[in-house]
């Protein structure tokens, strides 16, 4: 027992989040994560295609795909930019796009900070500009992406834990890992296992559980946002808070203060949504 502690407590250590390295340029499995989130989605909705549970063309998905997986990454980036860190991106605008550090020289450093909520807007302004533009019923296409999307969002979760990057808070607990990243040699809850597990594989067994019962158009949507709030609203407290942010209201992280709007989101959805039923 003592072995297998110590090498899931030092288990980060003996991981390399870096696929290729030429000089400063480096390809991570960060990336590699991403390319299977999307792919995975990808392959679960055309599966419910296949199956005749919605009624869509397989080209209009892949149509989508690419179209939202540009408002994913533009809105993920931008949505780090304004809420984790915006006073040093007003002295470094370049860096928002840019994969380098101009502050030192010249240093490739890849597009380091994404925003899962920035990420959730971009993709729910996309899918109403894309439903719209092809005359989908929006409300009900995105009750049939969102049943798939968690089990893709798992995967960004274990590209942050590759990285070793957002660990959690100290802990006394067995559970706990050492972090190179963190600097202080204390254990520290692995909050990015929990958050793919819990707001990832949990959420998307529900949703995926109950996608051929008959609900009113924007159920699921509504209940993603209010699921997946209050999920990472308790997972923050083992998550460690932003250092450039800390605390921000109160005591409760920035992700908790987005999470809080996005359950209330979600029950206002859920209230204010039609009353048709899913087809």
């Amino acid at each position: 027992m003592e072995s297998f502690l110590a090498w899931w407590q030092t288990l980060p250590y003996r991981i390399d989040p870096t696929i290729v390295q030429l000089g400063t340029f480096q390809i991570k499995y960060y990336g590699l994560m991403y390319i299977i989130a999307f792919s995975l989605t990808f392959y679960l909705l055309n599966l419910r295609i296949k199956n005749k549970e919605f009624d869509i063309k397989k080209e209009i998905l892949e149509n989508y795909f690419f179209m939202i997986i540009i408002f994913v990454l533009i809105g993920g980036r931008l949505g780090y930019v304004l809420f984790y860190n915006m006073e040093y991106y007003i002295h470094n605008p370049l860096e928002i796009f840019l994969p380098f550090k101009f502050n030192n020289g010249f240093e490739f450093t890849g597009i380091a900070g994404m925003s899962y909520h920035g990420a959730v807007i971009a993709a729910f302004i996309g899918t109403y500009y894309f439903s719209k533009k092809n005359k989908l019923e929006f409300l009900k296409f995105t009750d049939f992406i969102v049943t798939a999307a968690p089990l893709g969002y798992t995967f960004g979760r274990i590209g942050n834990f590759l990285n070793g990057e957002l660990y959690g808070r100290v802990t006394e607990s067995d559970i706990g890992m050492y972090f190179p990243l963190a600097g202080d040699e204390m254990l520290r809850h692995p909050s990015q296992l929990y958050e793919a597990v819990f707001e990832g594989v949990f959420i998307f067994l529900i949703l995926w559980n109950i996608r051929k019962y008959k609900f009113r158009n924007g159920f699921f949507i509504s209940a993603y946002f209010i699921l997946y709030g209050i999920v990472r609203f308790v997972i923050e407290y083992f998550r460690e808070p932003d250092d450039q942010l800390g605390f921000v209201l109160l005591n409760l992280s920035m992700g908790q203060v987005l999470c809080f709007v996005m359950i209330i989101s979600g029950l206002i959805l859920f209230i204010s949504c039609g009353k048709k039923e899913v087809g």
